[in-house]
């Protein structure tokens, strides 16, 4: 076997792992006015789409278990932006929903996206193409994981809803 298979820049997972890390970090002088972090701009993301989510549901679209969600969640909470509820149909479930505050700040957080792309240079062709490449493979490696019977987080790798 070839040494060349196991240098780094031959690697699939380290430029998404980069990358990943990085966006993140590009992210934080856009949230960081709003008084977010990006896990909260995440889940405000999925919220702003359709209000009253499950933590489960939530969870599903950004491939999160619920002792991560919970947290940051709970922080949402706390900064007035959701209220978590128990619904009378279902004791063991937690819907969140948004406040007056959380649907107000989308209003400012949709500069977000663009303000970011114009930072990193790139148009909205580069940004869809680059974005349905990568969602590309998101299928292909919980298909992978769930050959080898991995978990995500603890819980087997699903099919995600879309």
């Amino acid at each position: 076997m070839s040494d060349e298979v196991l240098r780094l820049d031959n690697q699939l997972c380290f430029p998404l792992y980069a990358c990943a890390r990085l966006v993140t970090q590009a992210y934080r002088a856009h949230l960081d006015p709003l008084g977010l972090t990006y896990p909260q701009y995440l889940v405000l993301l999925v919220l702003w789409e359709r209000d009253g989510q499950k933590v489960s549901e939530i969870g599903e679209q950004l491939f999160l278990d619920s002792g991560t969600l919970t947290p940051v969640l709970k922080r949402l909470e706390h900064n007035g932006l959701i209220i978590r509820h128990r619904p009378s149909t279902d004791e063991r479930a937690v819907e969140s929903r948004l406040t007056a505050a959380g649907r107000k700040l989308k209003r400012r957080a949709a500069k977000v996206p663009l303000s970011l792309l114009c930072d990193v240079g790139l148009d909205l062709q580069e940004t869809a193409r680059i974005r349905d490449t990568v969602r590309g493979l998101i299928p292909r490696l919980q298909h992978a994981a769930r050959r080898q019977g991995a978990t995500v987080e603890g819980r087997p790798v699903r099919k995600q809803k879309r």
